[in-house]
């Protein structure tokens, strides 16, 4: 790969890794095993058959969390521990042939795009469960998934277009991260008052 594929590779499974880990390792394994691309070397253990079921049957019981209001918070608090190293690695990883200096700073990069990522996810997550609209939290949840997979496919096939949109999409996850975890952070605050049994504010005594 060139620097500029391998630029948009990591910094893009990096960044859809936030959203959800095991549909970039799928997509990226399912691909190479298929050869339909050729990963780099330190990425192309995500082929192995051993790698591609954990992360088979991960995201199967993803898919069903993620779509149960109250039990997908959980499931992305657990996955703070492990969404971003992941993609911490993921983007290390896909410079490993360039150089250490290169993998170390895209390791860096791609953690923090992780962590922002991800970030969003949860904020946006909350702002939907407040929804009374049922269907809100599934329709989000296929999105999300949709998302990262197809982040992966653009990063791999049109990696120009893909880092001008993650450009696009970090200034605006800038502006709007603020305001969804302070809807994160009512939401939560709620749910600990609830689990305490204490009044929820303006509520009588």
């Amino acid at each position: 790969m060139d620097l500029l594929t391998t630029s948009a590779l990591g910094l893009g499974a990096a960044w859809a890794s936030g959203i959800n880990l095991y549909a970039v390792v799928l997509t990226l394994g399912l691909m190479d095993a298929a050869g339909w691309i050729t990963l780099p070397p330190d990425l192309q253990p995500l082929a192995s058959p051993l790698v591609l079921s954990i992360a088979g049957a991960l995201y199967a019981i993803e898919f069903l969390a993620d779509k149960v209001p109250g039990v997908d918070h959980v499931w992305d608090a657990v996955h703070s521990f492990i969404r971003v190293p992941a993609g911490a690695v993921l983007a290390a990883a896909s410079f490993g042939q360039v150089s250490p200096e290169w993998a170390i700073a895209a390791g860096l990069l791609g953690g923090t795009l992780a962590l922002g990522s991800h970030l969003s996810k949860a904020g946006t997550r909350a702002a939907v469960n407040l929804s009374p609209e049922p269907f809100s939290t599934w329709t989000v949840s296929v999105l999300e998934d949709i998302a990262a997979v197809a982040a992966v496919i653009v990063a791999l096939f049109h990696p120009l277009v893909f880092l001008v949109a993650l450009a696009f999409i970090v200034a605006l996850t800038l502006w709007l991260l603020p305001k969804l975890l302070r809807v994160a952070a009512r939401l939560f605050g709620g749910l600990l008052r609830w689990v305490r049994g204490a009044p929820a504010r303006g509520d009588p005594p």
